[in-house]
């Protein structure tokens, strides 16, 4: 096949390749059984923001950024934040797979390394940001393609516990059931996955030669979209029971 077939072959892929990806990586992955109590509708999208992934070349490192913060006109105290690289997507061949992946990027922090990162943050004050970051760093054996990062922040208020997860936590069915009343239109059913909120989620892209920095690219950015559509599209309405 012609070099610019491929290529336009390998670009059509992208879209069904986002979707294979969504519907195995999500598989195994649940949020936490236990039900928290659903912060207001909005709300949720305003504790961690600036999600900066990096693109790198095998063997390479670069720097996860993100930004916590209290919207609430209270302080927040042992807030927790929780990043895990969940799922891949490789190129060529745009091959799905769940991590572990042989060479996977690893996140590291101070004290330690590997498929997923806990950052405590501490406590808060109201209207106060805590900004920080974690190292992502990949091997000369790490494949070229994109790793998805999923995201989770827990924190109390008093005596009240609050957990709030991006999507890559559910699994497909409990995602499904929280999210389509049985008409088929949408909705967020916070009870029903058992979180106080939605959080958006990132993409690492590792990448090789040119072709496939532009590729990646797309395929990342695609993911970020489809991995936060919860978390932007699920804005309105609501009741007190967490259905929105």
């Amino acid at each position: 096949m012609p070099r610019g077939g491929r290529a336009s072959a390998r670009l059509l892929s992208v879209g069904f390749s986002v979707g294979l990806l969504i519907a195995l990586a999500l598989g195994p992955a649940s949020a936490r059984a236990a039900p928290y109590p659903p912060l207001p509708v909005g709300l949720d999208r305003q504790f961690v923001g600036n999600l900066t992934a990096p693109t790198l070349s095998p063997g390479s490192t670069g720097t996860l950024a993100f930004t916590v913060s209290d919207p609430l006109n209270q302080s927040i105290d042992a807030v927790a934040l929780e990043l895990g690289v969940y799922a891949f997507n490789g190129f060529p061949g745009n091959a799905t797979s769940f991590v572990p992946v042989a060479g996977a990027p690893v996140l590291v922090t101070p004290a330690t390394s590997g498929s997923s990162a806990n950052v405590t943050v501490g406590s808060l004050g109201p209207g106060a940001t805590y900004r920080g970051s974690v190292t992502v760093a990949t091997s000369s054996s790490t494949p070229s393609g994109t790793f998805a990062v999923r995201v989770a922040l827990a924190f109390r208020t008093g005596s009240t516990d609050y957990y709030l997860a991006s999507r890559g936590w559910f699994n497909a069915t409990v995602w499904d059931r929280a999210t389509e009343l049985p008409n088929g239109s949408a909705t967020l059913n916070l009870s029903v996955l058992g979180v106080s909120g939605v959080l958006p989620e990132t993409a690492v892209l590792v990448a090789t030669n040119d072709f496939d920095w532009i590729l990646g690219g797309l395929l990342a950015a695609t993911f970020v979209l489809v991995g936060a559509a919860a978390w932007v599209y699920f804005r309105r309405g609501g009741s007190s029971s967490g259905a929105r």
